[in-house]
């Protein structure tokens, strides 16, 4: 990499619980591949060059209007487990919206843990 080149990630927390760097991408179109490796850079550089050594690894969040399943999951490492993407909407959900939603996860959360 060029040493002019410059990056700047949308928004970068220090976590003081998880003990960890959160960089979060906030993107104005459906998730492509290339916010996915954009994003894996930032946690890649958080990583290598501000992390301390008793610190956990930096997790990455990338909000997008769209989200690709398929995408997600071929583009990022069978392991990862640092990097998420999720779709954003531009309106708070109703309280029955969001239980259900809570419901979902959990019920896909149980379907995991009996695999």
């Amino acid at each position: 990499m060029c040493t002019d080149d410059e990056f700047f990630a949308d928004l970068v927390f220090y976590n003081r619980i998880l003990r960890c760097f959160v960089v979060i991408e906030i993107k104005t179109h459906k998730l492509t591949h290339e916010d996915l490796g954009q994003l894996q850079m930032y946690v890649n550089y958080y990583d290598r060059f501000e992390k301390l050594s008793d610190e956990n690894s930096t997790v990455g969040i990338l909000l997008c209007t769209a989200k690709n399943d398929l995408l997600a999951k071929i583009t990022l490492p069978e392991n990862n487990t640092n990097i998420l993407t999720s779709k954003y909407e531009l309106y708070l959900p109703s309280e029955r919206e969001l239980i259900e939603e809570i419901k979902e996860v959990i019920s896909l959360s149980d379907d995991k843990e009996k695999e």
